[in-house]
């Protein structure tokens, strides 16, 4: 009887293909490390850059919050102490309140102007819709400090918003808006909503046009109007884009600061300062480096968690 090809290897034979089946299989395995490493050569420049101006410094100011330091001078270990400052001393629990009334601003108003603005421009054709899109958005590609001294004429005594309520008959109502202990902070908060309309509107317009035309056809066959076409199409299908405004306008107004130093520098009395003015404050006037580096590691937690919660919620809301 004839034998089987594989009966006439010998033992050396068997040994050698093992061995070769063992080099491919390890040749392959490191082939597919290799490849699983190509898509982190692209981002390496950015997290090299990341590291290197973003973390780094974010560390070297997490070790200096635990050193009482005035900047020039040796610095003396002070363990827990400045956290405990920044836990317990009423101006700082203060600027986190302020900063919480302008999160309640910039995060309900924009986004709600900025969604019924694109459910609008999509479902209704209005003639100038583009002027007006970039008219919106302006805001958002003139600087800060620009935005804050136009405002800063505008509220004054003196400026356009009074004179317009003198000339419609409210002249009571006029005050020196950004010197008023009661309105400063929501004189502030306004301009922030102002600013960031535009890009929510852009945002939710973007999202609005991803979404299937069918989606939209169905929902009229079904004879509902304009209400329920928002609550069952544009509004789930804007989830995403949801998620994405609310981060950025959570935390632009958690580390707001150029308004405030240009408009207030805090004040009148301690009414608009905020968390970043006040460790500015701390830092640079006060020469107290530690506690500011306690505030901003605080700050650098609070947006970090914001930012795991809403990208959480967005989520749970897709799935």
């Amino acid at each position: 009887m004839p034998l089987h090809p594989a009966s006439t290897l010998g033992a050396g034979d068997v040994l050698d293909a093992a061995a070769r089946a063992a080099r491919d299989e390890r040749a392959g395995r490191r082939h597919r490390r290799r490849k699983a490493l190509v898509p982190y050569l692209y981002i390496m420049p950015a997290l090299t850059m990341f590291g290197l101006f973003a973390l780094a410094p974010f560390l070297h100011a997490v070790w200096l919050s635990f050193f009482h330091w005035d900047g020039i001078t040796v610095g003396t270990w002070a363990g827990l102490d400045n956290y405990r400052t920044v836990f317990t001393e009423d101006l700082i629990r203060k600027s986190f309140l302020h900063a919480g009334v302008l999160v309640l601003f910039f995060s309900t108003i924009p986004v709600a102007v900025g969604m019924i603005i694109a459910s609008v421009f999509t479902a209704v054709p209005v003639r100038g819709a583009s002027f007006f899109r970039v008219a919106i958005f302006l805001p958002q590609v003139v600087s800060s400090v620009v935005v804050g001294v136009i405002w800063n004429w505008v509220y004054a005594t003196d400026g356009p918003l009074n004179a317009f309520l003198d000339s419609v008959g409210l002249g009571g109502a006029a005050r020196p808006w950004l010197g008023d202990f009661v309105w400063a902070l929501p004189a502030i908060a306004m301009i922030g909503v102002w600013s960031l309309i535009g890009l929510c509107m852009v945002l939710f317009v973007a999202g609005v046009q991803q979404i299937p035309s069918t989606l939209y056809d169905a929902v009229k066959l079904d004879g509902a109007g304009r209400f329920w076409e928002f609550v069952t199409v544009t509004w789930p299908g804007l989830r995403l884009e949801l998620g994405v405004v609310l981060t950025l306008t959570v935390v632009g107004a958690l580390r707001t600061f150029d308004l405030v130093f240009v408009l207030t520098r805090g004040g009148p009395g301690n009414s608009t300062i905020v968390p970043g003015m006040l460790l500015y404050n701390r830092a640079f006037v006060d020469g107290r480096v530690g506690e500011a580096c306690a505030i901003a590691v605080v700050l650098a937690l609070m947006v970090f968690t914001v930012t795991i919660c809403i990208d959480r919620l967005v989520s749970r809301g897709r799935s």
